[in-house]
């Protein structure tokens, strides 16, 4: 029984402990930035934002991530998992600079969390017309969400 469940998360819990070393990234930018003068300097200001807005919707990702992965398909929950952390990092880094250079990462990430929130929904309405009616569109609805997961590769 231990291997079937582990079989179906062990996707969402790779992308999560490779979320979990980004974070610890972020945090040691803060910290470096933070011991290189006593005065706070815009770009520590920068890197503080940076990394509050990051962890501000961490909770979120998380949660769409582990509920699509649930419901539908953790293959495509895991593939927008991690392009969403490349967005992140694209974020991060692009506010380092100037607030400007963030903007595509933060608006590449907003799609693909609802694609993620998308793949929940369907999860649940599948799962909702198995139980009420017997049809079951799984496969069919796992098909489309893999291939449809290679779109989020167009910035």
């Amino acid at each position: 029984m231990y291997s079937v469940v582990v079989e179906h998360i062990y996707l969402l819990v790779i992308v999560t402990l490779i979320s979990v070393l980004q974070n610890a990234f972020f945090a040691l930018k803060v910290e470096k930035e933070g011991n290189c003068q006593n005065i706070p300097t815009s770009g520590f200001e920068r890197v503080c934002c940076a990394n509050r807005n990051c962890m501000d919707s961490y909770p979120t990702f998380l949660a769409v991530m582990w509920c699509a992965g649930l419901c539908l398909n953790q293959a495509p929950a895991a593939f927008a998992g991690i392009i969403y952390l490349v967005a992140r990092q694209k974020y991060f880094i692009g506010y380092m600079g100037q607030t400007s250079q963030s903007t595509p990462g933060y608006q590449f990430g907003k799609r693909i969390l609802f694609f993620l929130f998308l793949m929940c929904i369907v999860g649940i309405f599948n799962y909702l017309l198995v139980y009420y009616y017997g049809s079951d569109y799984k496969e069919y609805v796992e098909t489309i969400t893999s291939a449809s997961s290679a779109l989020l590769l167009i910035p």
